[in-house]
């Protein structure tokens, strides 16, 4: 086994050499991971990003693109051939077609390559003709992402955690009830443990529902082929007491530490370790409208995620001697478009006030970071309503249904920010319950109806700001 993982390691780094030298000498190649959690857009941003750099005309922040430097935009098989590619002309039909709807959530990895022939800038302008430059966005689904902080955890520090953190949230009663009534140092038992996994997953489909991000294992809410699997078929029970051999906490051990073996590492092997720039999308907006404790599960997840990360200087020497590094990360609340242009600034203080301490940490480590609040694709329109003697900054959408299907017009207005994100994050930390001085709400919007000029990408909120952070200085 170890002879095995150590002539793995020495090949593969035999490849990320050889990959390091074609991409350093000849056509340059940017791997850009897009992550978030559910329901943060992530389908939605690859598909915007991409129709808006094959389509530039809504791209001035992107430098290279505002110069007229970008002479040509195609799209390229992607080179891992047993990697899904990334469906962008399905979804870009979604959202533009004559009745525009949200196209299905991330499912499974994904990947896509769009290559941009780009003349150099400066002094090598006149020496140097245009150049490839390999662009390979990575799509993963947000529930698989918080597994990666369990490749550092024992299963007794894992469950202890999950218990105590779960303890006094309603949709875990049903689960909670069942551990209290199971002894874990009983001989283990497969129709038992057949239940603590199913009960365990009906509480974190529920908890996905009610805003938690801390969902993980996140195969149990995509499955895929291991549905049924030992590998899937295991649940926190208490760590205290006795627990001999074949006993169900020793079983229950096991299979988690096979999870992590078996499914966690070669995820984290094969895809995210190979990541040189990052974007972790966040549906900040979603989180503060469910309450304090959703924004505070938030705020401990992103930190989470961040540890997953080897972030730090690419430089040449050092990928061929440690391997690749994230340069660059970025933090990115969605759905921007959900509020008068007024409030983005303080959209964005409470996104930096958010991931304050994973940036700082990345920082640290030798990594660019940044946050940005975001529309992908805006649906809306603004407009100042007046509403008790006084003007009200909202937005203007097509409602969705609860169904997903597309609803009446309606303008919006959401709820004011506050100025210092301590008002939010401080209640937060303090497990409230609910804000005490003021309300927010969130509204569904369907795609707006597109009509196109040439030329032109679908509509959004700094993409292109970005889209310059993340990958404009390889351009």
């Amino acid at each position: 086994m170890v002879i095995s993982a150590l002539a793995d390691t020495l090949v593969r780094r035999v490849e990320s050499v050889g990959d390091t030298i074609s991409e350093t000498f000849f056509e340059p190649v940017v791997r850009l991971g897009v992550t978030g959690l559910a329901r943060s857009g992530k389908t939605v941003f690859i598909t915007s990003l991409v129709a808006n750099l094959l389509d530039r005309g809504r791209m001035p922040g992107l430098v290279a693109a505002q110069e007229g430097r970008i002479e040509a935009a195609y799209l390229q098989p992607q080179p891992d051939d047993t990697v899904p590619r990334f469906d962008y002309e399905s979804h870009l039909a979604d959202l533009t077609g004559p009745a525009p709807h949200w196209p299905d959530s991330t499912r499974a990895v994904s990947e896509l390559r769009l290559s941009l022939r780009v003349r150099p800038a400066g002094l090598l302008a006149g020496l140097q003709g245009p150049r490839t430059v390999h662009l390979d966005i990575v799509d993963y689904p947000g529930e698989w992402l918080l597994d990666l902080a369990l490749l550092d955890k024992s299963y007794a520090d894992w469950a202890q955690d999950v218990l105590a953190r779960i303890g006094g949230r309603p949709g875990a009663a049903e689960f909670l009830s069942l551990v209290r009534e199971t002894d874990p140092g009983a001989a283990h038992d497969e129709p038992r443990a057949r239940a603590l996994a199913a009960s365990f997953t009906s509480y974190l489909t529920k908890a996905r529902k009610q805003g938690y991000s801390d969902c993980t294992p996140g195969r149990f809410l995509l499955p895929g082929d291991l549905a049924g699997s030992p590998v899937l078929t295991f649940a926190p029970l208490p760590p205290d007491g006795p627990a001999p051999r074949r006993s169900l906490r020793r079983e229950m051990e096991r299979r988690f530490e096979a999870y992590k073996a078996q499914v966690v590492k070669p995820f984290f092997r094969d895809h995210f370790a190979r990541i040189d720039r990052q974007v972790v999308l966040i549906d900040a907006l979603g989180a503060i409208h469910k309450g304090p404790q959703a924004v505070e599960d938030m705020r401990r997840a992103m930190g989470e995620i961040l540890s997953a990360f080897r972030p730090g200087r690419n430089a040449w020497l050092s990928q061929l001697l440690l391997g690749k590094r994230v340069e660059k990360i970025l933090f990115a609340a969605t759905k921007a478009d959900h509020l008068h242009h007024l409030q983005h600034a303080r959209l964005t203080a409470i996104m930096e006030a958010l991931t304050r301490a994973a940036r700082d940490r990345a920082s640290f480590a030798g990594a660019e970071t940044s946050a940005l609040a975001i529309a992908a694709l805006r649906a809306t329109t603004e407009e100042m309503r007046a509403h008790a003697g006084a003007e009200l900054p909202c937005v203007r959408g097509t409602l969705l249904n609860a169904d997903g299907s597309r609803g009446k017009q309606a303008a919006f207005y959401p709820g004011e920010l506050p100025v210092d994100p301590a008002h939010l994050l401080g209640p937060a930390r303090d497990g409230a319950e609910r804000w005490l001085d003021a309300e927010f709400e969130a509204m569904s919007f369907a795609p707006a109806e597109l009509t196109l000029k040439p030329g032109n990408g679908p509509p959004h909120i700094r993409l292109d700001r970005a889209a310059q952070f993340l990958f404009g200085d390889r351009l």
